[in-house]
């Protein structure tokens, strides 16, 4: 029987959203390839989820290369592995001036949050048609729904994220894949946040009132949609703190 696999790309801190969903896809038995940039960061997680007793490798690769992403599903493939959960967790919230943004800012902005998850998604949806199932997952933000001051560049490519993700869900639902987008509204309590800025982005994060998006209750919800059963399915969810306003 072949091993039942999924994949988390743009994993980095243990205390962020990407290794706390591929802790919680180990928990589930999957084994999790564990996706990103850091060798030492992406260790750091395997070492904790084989400490779990559960199943993961840690792969590096730059997802804006796409020469580099086909390799590792083509590594899935020649490993006889059935893809199970694709989570697409890829993009940094950096804040700009508009009329001061260079170009090349732009398009790095762009190649972060919306082209790597176009490279991720052309390459495993060819396996999940074969499969005649699959679930694939992409991080939103609130960037996705609306624009603020500051983040012309993010919304950018977080917004039209957004227009793919639910144009692919409409495509592919009668193929029996899943495909959902997940807006994560709010700081999230985690390593880039409490981190930013010597230390600035707990206290911002901590003053607002809402104490955060906890990771390990975002990564349950990852889980949820990943088993959810066909007959019902989500295709967006927005995630925020119960204090959070709308």
């Amino acid at each position: 029987m072949s091993t039942r696999v999924a994949v988390v790309i743009g994993v980095g801190a243990e205390q962020g959203i990407g290794a706390a969903v591929s802790r919680r896809f180990a928990q589930s038995g999957l084994k999790v390839y564990v996706v990103g940039r850091t060798l030492n960061k992406l260790q750091a997680v395997t070492q904790t989820i084989a400490e779990q007793g559960g199943s993961a490798v840690a792969y590096c690769l730059n997802a804006e290369n796409d020469q580099q992403i086909q390799a590792l599903f083509d590594l899935i493939i020649a490993n006889n592995e059935q893809l199970e959960v694709v989570a697409h967790n890829v993009g940094g919230n950096i804040p700009s001036l508009f009329l001061k943004t260079q170009l090349s800012f732009f398009s790095k902005m762009w190649r972060s949050t919306f082209l790597s998850a176009y490279l991720v998604s052309q390459s495993c949806l060819k396996i999940f048609e074969q499969q005649q199932k699959g679930t694939l997952i992409f991080t939103g933000a609130s960037a996705s729904m609306r624009g603020k001051p500051f983040f012309a560049a993010f919304t950018m490519g977080k917004s039209a994220l957004r227009a793919y993700a639910l144009n692919l869900a409409s495509l592919y639902k009668s193929k029996n894949i899943h495909i959902a987008h997940v807006v994560v509204d709010g700081m999230v309590d985690g390593d880039r946040v409490n981190k930013a800025l010597f230390g600035l982005g707990r206290l911002a994060r901590l003053t607002r009132g809402t104490g955060g998006l906890n990771i390990e209750a975002i990564a349950d919800n990852y889980l949820m949609l990943y088993q959810q059963s066909n007959d019902l399915w989500t295709h967006e969810l927005d995630l925020r703190p119960h204090q959070e306003r709308f």
